[in-house]
């Protein structure tokens, strides 16, 4: 699922990964634009027409005679119809969430036009659902409307009853039935089955072709800001942050779903990457599969999408050579899993692969098993830039929920906890963090209450504590914790798995938005979620469970290079190290662990296997890379002059037995 609001329509192509991929895999994978793909699944398809033998019915159980079955798992009943040697082939078009396949079967169209191939197209999803306003009763009160307790309507509690549970069963039984009698002997033909669902475990038996098509957070965001989608149950599309909402709770949460069980299962024959409507790439599934399984051999960077804000800032634009038009990098999504996609190479073929897709293809390699069942195959952490670097002001002041509030009040996943280093600062940077040892908090909650009613400023540094920030300042920020990062810096941003955007802004300095508006803050959930214990002495004492600001403290060591804990807390399941050296840096991943590893001082280093040293990725200042668990042994190399400072970040030790 994705939660990303608004990013900039920007493809950083520096970040790509270029794994030693077979000739057979890169030959089979079909580019060169849509109208060649076209021609090439109209012949594949034509050709699998031929190997389906003539006067065959499916069978409406999906079980045929002792179990036989064609190619594409397509189970038939094979009894031999003697009146007819007509041939059906039925192809189904599912996808993740605003996949588009009407140029595709229009060019299909076309093709078989050619070859003389009757073609039809059923619409699925205009069959099998109930109707709009049973869907929207069924979704809408999972969805906070009360705008005193969310004024910007972001919340709500996710849908777990899949694609099937908003479909009405009578229409698919006629679906069924109708689809099935539409394969009555009448000469042969291909039928085209397309929609959002329509490969659900229920249906899928009715198809001897599965085709999904993929598409990137990124880009599904881009086409929902651009009206390109409607909600599953709407005819036209509405508001775009209810749109994208309804999306978060339902219309991902369904796409993620029937994804991974297809990738676990393998029950899909072509995968296409429908990045760009009229450059679709098409490629048989072993070859998807082949293409991941060779990517997590090696350490590897993922595509970061970039967002601006209002606090944002001009450091990450400048070094990252965004376009000029962006107005700053607020956000730099480095790393964030449900949000960012893996360039990968594939002879004259870039492929731009959903990250999350790549992850529950190869999560036991790339996350190890325990952390894989611990996390219900989510990749567990994630990574993004915070950039105030000569902005206007801070970030705004603001704490997240736990886990027990977010099962309760969204039925999401996991707590909310993050955490900051900072790598560059200018002139009287802050970094927020606690409420300082005599503050009158409930005079804060007073003032915060105005500055949202009565549009009255808060004096936020009576209350709110702070670090002068250095480079090297590591804070970590349980859920619950008030912070903000303050101008004038850059700061690595690490947090755990909730991948909803449960950020409750109790403090925004009265500012208004990029639309002129003046922003909403949370300040009743806020209140609800904000740990008022936590003050300026207790998160500096290390006898405190509390300890959340840190000093450094040397862990292991080796032949020139020094590994030191910068945050751990029981609270939090991830540890925070740096990695010191001049020359080279050994570690080891056990198997067990992924390691990502951000260059936070020096030019560049490479990352390589010890047993593979074929295996590698270069990375430079302020990129960010992830070592997948069964990469074991491996060095990071210093290309450079310069010391060398990694940070590094992995699974703490015990986090499988932590509370869910």
């Amino acid at each position: 699922m994705s939660f990303m609001y608004n990013p900039f329509p920007y493809d950083d192509p520096k970040p790509v990964n270029r794994p030693a991929l077979a000739e057979g895999t890169i030959d089979s994978i079909v580019g060169g634009g849509t109208p060649a793909v076209a021609k090439r699944l109209a012949l594949a398809l034509a050709e699998r027409l031929k190997a389906v033998p003539a006067g065959l019915v499916r069978s409406g159980a999906g079980i045929g005679e002792q179990g036989k079955t064609l190619p594409g798992n397509a189970p038939l009943n094979p009894s031999p119809d003697p009146q007819s040697p007509a041939r059906t082939l039925v192809v189904a078009f599912d996808g993740y969430t605003t996949a588009q396949w009407d140029l595709l079967l229009n060019l299909l169209n076309r093709e078989f036009e050619i070859l003389g191939i009757p073609f039809e197209t059923v619409d699925a999803a205009a069959a099998i659902y109930k109707s709009g306003k049973e869907i929207d009763d069924i979704i809408d009160p999972l969805l906070i409307w009360d705008k005193k307790i969310d004024p910007t309507l972001l919340y709500g509690k996710i849908w777990h009853g899949g694609y099937e549970g908003l479909m009405d069963p009578e229409k698919v039984q006629a679906f069924r039935e109708a689809l099935e009698s539409r394969q009555a002997p009448s000469g042969d033909r291909i039928i085209a089955v397309y929609g959002y669902g329509c490969l659900c475990k229920q249906l899928r038996d009715l198809y001897d072709v599965r085709c999904w098509f993929d598409i990137t957070p990124k880009n599904a965001m881009l086409r929902i800001r651009a009206g390109e989608y409607a909600n599953l149950g709407k005819e036209r599309t509405g508001i775009i942050n209810r749109t994208i909402r309804r999306c978060y709770y339902c219309d991902f949460e369904n796409a993620v779903q029937i994804r991974k069980e297809l990738l676990q299962t393998g029950e899909i024959d072509w995968f296409f990457l429908d990045n760009d409507r009229r450059h679709l790439q098409m490629m048989p599934f072993a070859a998807f599969a082949d293409v991941c399984a060779q990517l997590v051999k090696y350490p590897f960077r993922a595509k970061p999408c970039y967002l601006e804000g209002v606090w944002g800032g001009t450091y990450m634009k400048k070094l990252r050579g965004l376009p000029r038009e962006m107005r700053n990098a607020a956000w730099v999504f480095d790393f964030i899993p449900m949000e960012v996609s893996v360039l990968v190479e594939a002879g004259k073929e870039m492929l731009d692969i959903n990250y999350c897709s790549f992850v529950h293809k190869e999560g036991v390699s790339l996350m190890g098993e325990d952390c894989v069942r611990k996390y219900k195959g989510y990749f567990p952490i994630r990574f993004n830039w915070d950039d105030s670097y000569h902005s206007t002001g801070n970030m705004s002041i603001q704490c997240h929920s736990g886990g027990a509030f977010n099962v309760e009040n969204y039925d999401e996943f996991g707590r909310q906890d993050e955490s900051y280093y900072v790598v560059i600062t200018g002139h009287e940077a802050k970094t927020f963090i606690g409420f300082r040892d005599d503050a009158d908090i409930p005079a804060f909650f007073r003032e915060i209450e105005a500055a949202d009613t009565e549009h009255r400023p808060c004096d936020y540094m009576k209350y709110v504590s702070y670090e002068e920030s250095r480079p090297g300042l590591q804070v970590m920020l349980p859920a619950g914790t008030i912070h903000s990062s303050g101008r004038n810096q850059v700061i690595l941003e690490i947090g755990s798995l909730t991948i909803g955007s449960y950020t409750y802004k109790m403090y925004d300095y009265l500012r208004l938005d990029f639309d002129g508006k003046q922003r909403p803050i949370h300040t009743r959930l806020g209140e609800l979620n904000v740990r008022q214990d936590r003050r300026k002495s207790v998160i500096h004492d290390p006898q405190s469970t509390e300890y959340i600001v840190q000093e450094p403290r040397l862990d292991c060591e080796g032949p020139g290079w020094q590994e030191y804990i910068l945050g751990e807390n029981p609270q939090m399941y991830i540890s925070l190290r740096r990695l010191e050296f001049e020359r080279a840096c050994e570690q080891d991943t056990e198997g067990e662990k992924f390691h990502v590893l951000t260059l936070v001082d020096g030019e560049k280093v490479r990352i390589r296997s010890v047993a593979h040293p074929e295996r590698f990725f270069d990375l430079e200042f302020m990129e960010i890379a992830c070592v997948p668990a069964s990469m074991e042994r491996y060095v990071i190399e210093n290309l450079g002059v310069e010391p060398i400072r990694v940070h590094k970040t992995c699974l703490r030790d015990g986090y499988q037995y932590d509370p869910a």
